[in-house]
């Protein structure tokens, strides 16, 4: 992309208030999150939009006493190291914002921030902090994608002349991403580099035939539409499952719809559809439909195949899951008699993938759903020593249950970005196992809870590994062992 395309980007997107721009801002450093770091008159500035080695005019958006944030408004100069993003869609769609950054600098930066975060949020100073393992393949990685349809369109390049915030001339629908902090406005994705192309040929056939068929796309704002999702797995085994979601069902319409696709797009396991009335987006709460094929796919993890169903949760790159599991099956140390809890466990992947060399498998997670899921899981891998509850691990280990399932060797706990809940590091804190492995997807909120283990745990080694790339997103696995001393 060029530089000229680049700043008639950052044009269309400034605000109509008047802002602070500063001139000629060298970037030096990587930030977090995604954000780029600068300097000007002693005040740390955090920027949108840029890497080390631009050079830019910024416009603050927030601006404190030792700090701002600001955002590129005219790029004078790109860093030398940058590269030519491969996506059509790159700088308009929210996603792989890194593509410009060769694959290399972005394991640095992504290491970096794990090990800032755990040394300034964490106080860890002693563990060893192991080289990133990076990802083998940085396109075409993911195994679950989801789009969406609206009636509006998201037009990221109107003449410069034309007011963004102007109506545009409406189109038949969209279907795509969200627009970046825009919730009722879908970009029109052609061509998306996160999964196999079959992602691509899957969503461009729907959008055409219902463009053609004068099929309603949904509104946000109104609530009215047909179309409203569309979701897409594809495992490594090459099973593919489709599912579609409309605001209400049109028998006759979506008879057509599925037929034309399954037509168009050969090789689809399982097609299945959702009627969901609601306002929200979520399906946890619906029951999806089997069109066609038996309603779930399988993926092999190792040695190791899963169920997947619609409303499963399962790590969306398959590779860089077992490379993540594998590290934390080596941290735990297994020798084949120890008991191991797996808190957080979702459909049991990580339990499942440690068990060969474990005594015993306790899972523990709070959604039903993702228990019997394990449960169907342990099944299928003629594993008879794992056990799976659904609730709050903070209600269910209690003495009665250590005394009839056994006390933890090693708990293996992997909670959402919000990391775990003060009450649950307390209660690990009084559960005393011998080691903890802590897979995180939030190097901050993981180092914040590392603080509070402190009490009894040192922290012995730390590996980041990448599972998202060209985002700014790393998983970080971190091995505790309980304190001499108590």
């Amino acid at each position: 992309m060029s530089l000229a395309c680049i700043n008639i980007i950052f044009a269309l997107v400034k605000k109509k208030k008047t802002q602070v721009v500063l001139p000629a801002i060298a970037i030096t450093d990587y930030a977090a999150e995604g954000k780029a770091l600068a300097r000007h008159e002693g005040k740390v500035i955090f920027v949108s939009g840029a890497v080390p080695g631009d050079v830019a005019d910024l416009r603050l958006t927030k601006s404190k006493k030792d700090w701002a944030e600001a955002r590129v408004d005219r790029m004078l100069h790109f860093a030398e190291d940058r590269v030519t993003p491969f996506c059509m869609h790159f700088g308009v769609c929210g996603g792989c914002k890194w593509q410009m950054l060769p694959y290399e600098k972005q394991l640095k930066y992504k290491a970096q921030e794990a090990q800032q975060n755990l040394l300034r949020i964490g106080k860890i100073t002693t563990a060893e902090f192991l080289p990133i393992v990076g990802a083998e393949e940085t396109v075409h990685y993911r195994n679950k994608l989801e789009f969406t349809f609206s009636n509006k369109e998201y037009f990221a390049a109107p003449p410069l002349e034309t007011d963004p915030e102007m109506p545009q001339e409406p189109r038949p629908g969209a279907l795509g991403f969200h627009a970046p902090r825009v919730f009722d406005k879908i970009i029109n994705i052609q061509e998306c580099y996160l999964m196999d192309d079959v992602n691509n040929r899957i969503r461009n056939t729907i959008r055409a035939f219902a463009q053609d068929k004068g099929y309603s796309f949904y509104d946000t704002r109104q609530h009215t539409g047909w179309l409203r999702n569309v979701i897409v797995r594809l495992t490594s085994t090459g099973e593919l499952m489709i599912n579609l979601c409309f605001n209400n069902e049109e028998e006759n319409d979506r008879i057509a719809l599925f037929e034309h696709l399954l037509k168009e797009v050969p090789g689809i396991t399982t097609l299945l559809y959702t009627i969901n009335p609601k306002w929200n987006d979520t399906i946890y709460d619906l029951e999806p439909q089997v069109y066609t094929g038996n309603g779930y796919i399988t993926e092999k993890l190792g040695d190791y195949h899963f169920f997947i169903s619609p409303k499963s949760f399962f790590q969306t790159n398959t590779r860089q899951a077992e490379k993540l599991y594998s590290i934390a099956r080596d941290f735990a140390g297994l020798s084949g008699n120890e008991i191991v809890y797996d808190l957080y466990c979702g459909t049991g992947s990580i339990g499942i993938f440690v068990s060969h060399l474990a005594k015993k498998i306790i899972g523990v997670e709070v959604v039903e759903d993702a228990i019997e899921d394990a449960k169907k899981n342990a099944a299928l891998n003629n594993i008879n020593h794992a056990q799976f509850f659904a609730g709050d691990v903070i209600k269910i280990c209690n003495d009665a249950f250590f005394e009839q399932h056994g006390k933890p060797d090693v708990i293996i706990t992997d909670p959402p970005r919000a990391g775990m809940h003060e009450k649950l590091v307390l209660k690990l804190l009084e559960m005393e196992a011998p080691k903890i492995v802590y897979v995180s997807c939030n190097s901050a909120t993981q180092a914040r809870d590392l603080l509070l283990l402190s009490e009894k745990y040192d922290v012995l080694k730390v590996q980041p590994v990448d599972m998202f790339p060209h985002t700014h997103h790393i998983e970080t696995v971190a091995l505790l062992t309980l304190k001499q001393n108590t």
